[in-house]
């Protein structure tokens, strides 16, 4: 049986890898080398899931384009480089996609990072063969909880809202998945499942992949 018509739409950072706390590390040093102070719960509460032309304004204040694209790519050189030596997929996620993909289950990623930081990620780690679309900060005007970088990305597979589910580690990104009208799996990479379950609308909270089966939740949450 083929699943043409179903779509998994997978957030990138904390979902295809667990890379959080190298972005984190990136922001820390970023804002305090630039005179602020960083606290680190505060920021993530309010930007998971934000394009850095949302996050930096609120952060250092109003600037110029230049400026703020300066410190975005100082900001994405500094994760980079933390990151590299470590960069790898979540656990059982290659099979995962394997699975899906001879299924005929349609799949894109739906990502707040930057062109850079996505090719860093698909392409260093082989993954973008599997996406029949990316969607990145570039092509939305706005990022997570707004649903559109979801939606953008069942447009562009050809498949319905109602039948797609969004794979998301961060609260805005549940958020932005249920306004789109989809279902989330959620990745336990930066929040507790306890927390993810308590908090978001999620079906289910992993720690990783390897406990998951494409045709299984298929079955499960969109049998027709």
């Amino acid at each position: 049986m083929s699943y043409l018509d179903r779509a998994f739409i997978f957030d990138m950072d904390g979902t295809l890898v667990d890379n959080m706390r190298y972005h984190t590390e990136a922001w820390r040093i970023l804002i305090e080398e630039n005179g602020f102070e960083f606290d680190e719960h505060k920021f993530l509460v309010e930007t998971a899931g934000q394009t850095n032309r949302e996050i930096i304004p609120g952060v250092f204040g109003a600037m110029s384009n230049e400026r703020l694209s300066e410190l975005a790519l100082r900001k994405e050189e500094l994760y980079r480089e933390r990151y590299l030596p470590y960069r790898a997929p979540v656990r059982g996620l290659v099979e995962f996609l394997d699975g899906a993909r001879n299924l005929g289950v349609k799949m894109a990623v739906s990502t707040a990072a930057s062109p850079a930081n996505m090719a860093f990620i698909l392409d260093g780690l082989d993954l973008r063969k599997y996406f029949g679309a990316i969607t990145t900060a570039a092509d939305v005007k706005r990022g997570k909880p707004d649903p559109e970088i979801f939606l953008l990305s069942a447009e562009r597979l050809g498949v319905s809202p109602e039948k797609s589910i969004v794979f998301e580690d961060a609260f805005f990104g549940f958020e932005a998945a249920k306004r789109a009208g989809m279902l989330s799996i959620g990745l336990s990479t930066v929040n507790s499942g306890d927390d993810i379950m308590q908090t978001a609308i999620v079906e289910e909270v992993h720690a990783d992949y390897a406990n998951m089966r494409p045709d299984q939740l298929i079955a499960r949450y969109l049998p027709f």
